[in-house]
């Protein structure tokens, strides 16, 4: 259920609303627009019917909502969530953000030089897994705690945000340490208590989509973070698993749209895992912009022929920067930036 109180409502209202709501044993969320403050009621809705809330002083209207994800949906708040990163970096505005570097954090060397060549193209966020969740348990797993200090150096060294995985409980706070936007995978993506986790962390978090997973099933993974208190959270459509052999996965471009009608968050697409293949990558970067997706994440390695994974996905330095140039004129096109 959302309430949604008038333009004139006071502080005090809006608490007093907050208050009847907890007694109750539900949860309100408040959501603070330009014109109007919007309430959230989480819990068993039935309880409100004994005591209705239209009648509360300040209420405009009570609107009941049949998704299941009531925060993350648009009822919930009408205009996009944009939220600040620092360094003058903004999700979810005008601007499309750019996410990119090695798949895998394998030494110094390789980090900074991915890091100098990700930012003179002109990328805000550093991507690289210090912890790794392979398919293979004899596959490299990641540098550990290593790799998140090398990304932080690096990251501060050229002036981009740190975006990297986190995979345990455990090691939320750790990662969260190190790292601007903490990423949830997309094999965690229904790790309940892991999403829980990270929503009281209150990082920013990138949440991807399952490999067969659902829009409603991603959202409501997205709302586990919500609930939480934690609203700057971004989501990831990184291709699905089908049938079709012919792309490590397959890119569901579809997904963006939908997704930016059913939800005020924003969207990211990744075209390296979605595709598998570094040849895709351009043109599926070029269809996200154009589908209105609010950032692009990349795989980018000085050497991916001796990359320690996903080196057929990962482009080349002087790639990446071709693929930044053409999709600056997509964004022009649709009225966004890069």
């Amino acid at each position: 259920m959302i309430v949604i109180m008038r333009s004139g409502a006071t502080p005090e209202e809006i608490n007093h609303i907050c208050e009847k709501v907890r007694e109750m044993g539900l949860t309100p969320q408040v959501s603070r627009g330009v014109e109007r403050t919007v309430i959230g009621v989480i819990g068993e809705e039935e309880k409100l019917r004994v005591k209705p809330l239209a009648a509360f002083p300040g209420v405009e209207n009570v609107v009941e909502i049949q998704r299941p994800y009531k925060l993350a949906s648009r009822q919930f708040r009408g205009e996009p969530t944009e939220f600040d990163m620092g360094n003058g970096v903004k999700v979810g505005g005008k601007k499309v953000v750019v996410m990119a570097g090695p798949c895998s954090v394998e030494s110094r060397e390789q980090l900074l030089k991915a890091a100098e060549a990700v930012k003179k193209s002109g990328a805000t966020f550093l991507r690289g897994g210090a912890f790794k969740p392979r398919t293979s348990p004899y596959a490299f797993q990641g540098l550990g705690e290593e790799g998140l200090k090398l990304l932080r150096e690096a990251g501060d060294k050229f002036g981009l945000l740190v975006v990297t995985e986190v995979m345990d409980t455990r090691n939320v706070e750790l990662v969260a340490s190190y790292a601007d936007m903490l990423q949830i995978g997309a094999r965690n993506m229904q790790n309940f208590d892991l999403l829980k986790e990270c929503g009281l962390a209150k990082k920013p978090v990138l949440l991807k989509r399952g490999l067969s997973s659902t829009i409603q099933e991603l959202l409501l993974s997205a709302e586990y973070l919500l609930s939480k208190g934690n609203f700057k959270v971004m989501l990831c459509e990184r291709g699905i698993r089908t049938f079709e052999t012919a792309t490590r996965n397959t890119v569901d471009i579809n997904a963006i749209p939908v997704l930016k009608r059913e939800t005020h968050l924003p969207v990211l697409l990744d075209p390296s895992h979605g595709t598998g293949v570094r040849d895709y990558v351009l043109p599926i970067a070029r269809a996200a912009v154009a589908a209105g997706a609010d950032g692009i994440m990349m795989e980018v390695h000085p050497n991916p022929e001796e990359a320690w994974s996903d080196g057929p996905q990962s482009l080349l330095p002087q790639q990446f920067e071709a693929v930044m140039r053409e999709i600056k004129v997509i964004a022009q096109a649709v009225g966004r930036e890069i």
